[in-house]
């Protein structure tokens, strides 16, 4: 729902990350153009020159961006999925490290686009912020303006230091035993008709590549399925739809769970 704190809570992970943030507002007028760039001719020089749009920084948002049409969306698949941007015939590379967050209001509001499967599948994970409980509803009422608070963040590490642990997440190890759940998981997905189709290779790399830093946290140097587990809600919800036609958060939800309790542990 608008109004729940999303924004605020990705220009403060930005921040707490040392990370440059740019915002951009997902409108049914957004062109690609808004978000990629565009090339301006220079009357001093005699020549074009690009002008390059938000996407290139280390964390986007597009806020609201189901409210932007599909073409507009589809400008974000091959900086997501690629980390560069293709523009006039030229390939232009996103600084490192780079991070889509995008927001998205519910489906039945007016004016909404709902994403692709295609756009889907390149999010890694899709979380939800509800409304806040009693108490911490009280200490946002009594507290300090948000505005306030994100200008007196400063940075905990920096770009490099990310990109360090990134690299350090890789190393987590990961069993044949585990990539046998791995892939139960995955084919069970592909094989039971309650699903509308199975989930991609690229989900099974999500999947894996979240579970790796679930453990790293943890302090461990391996993945165990409880690792899987405790991702998988949040990394495949979103890329689950039902044979029947039903769609929608609750059902993504839904069947990810029954993909925990059906799948058994090799």
């Amino acid at each position: 729902m608008p109004g729940v704190g999303k924004t605020t809570l990705a220009h403060a992970i930005a921040t707490c990350l040392g990370l440059k943030f740019q915002r951009t507002q997902f409108t049914s007028d957004l062109l690609p153009a808004d978000i990629i760039g565009v090339s301006v001719y220079n009357r001093e020089s005699s020549r074009f020159e690009f002008h390059p749009g938000p996407v290139f920084t280390n964390v986007v948002l597009a806020d609201e961006v189901n409210r932007a049409t599909p073409r507009a969306q589809s400008a974000l698949l091959e900086a997501m999925e690629e980390n560069q941007v293709t523009t006039e015939g030229e390939t232009r590379l996103l600084p490192q490290p780079f991070f889509v967050i995008a927001t998205q209001n519910p489906s039945h509001q007016i004016g909404t686009f709902p994403l692709p499967e295609s756009q889907l599948d390149r999010f890694l994970m899709r979380l939800e912020l509800g409304y806040p409980d009693a108490q911490a509803e009280r200490a946002l009422l009594n507290g300090t303006d948000r505005r306030a608070l994100l200008a007196s963040l400063k940075p905990h590490i920096g770009p490099e230091d990310l990109l360090q642990l990134q690299r350090e997440v890789q190393q987590v190890h990961v069993s044949p035993a585990l990539l046998d759940y791995l892939q139960a998981l995955l084919n069970h997905t592909r094989q039971d008709s309650a699903f509308a189709h199975g989930l991609s290779p690229r989900a099974g790399l999500a999947l894996l590549h979240g579970a790796r830093a679930w453990a790293y946290m943890d302090g461990r140097k391996s993945v165990i399925p409880e690792d899987l587990q405790a991702v998988l809600p949040a990394v495949v919800a979103h890329r689950l739809s039902a044979a029947n036609g039903d769609g929608g958060t609750a059902t993504g939800t839904r069947l990810a769970e029954q993909l925990v309790q059906q799948v058994a542990i090799p």
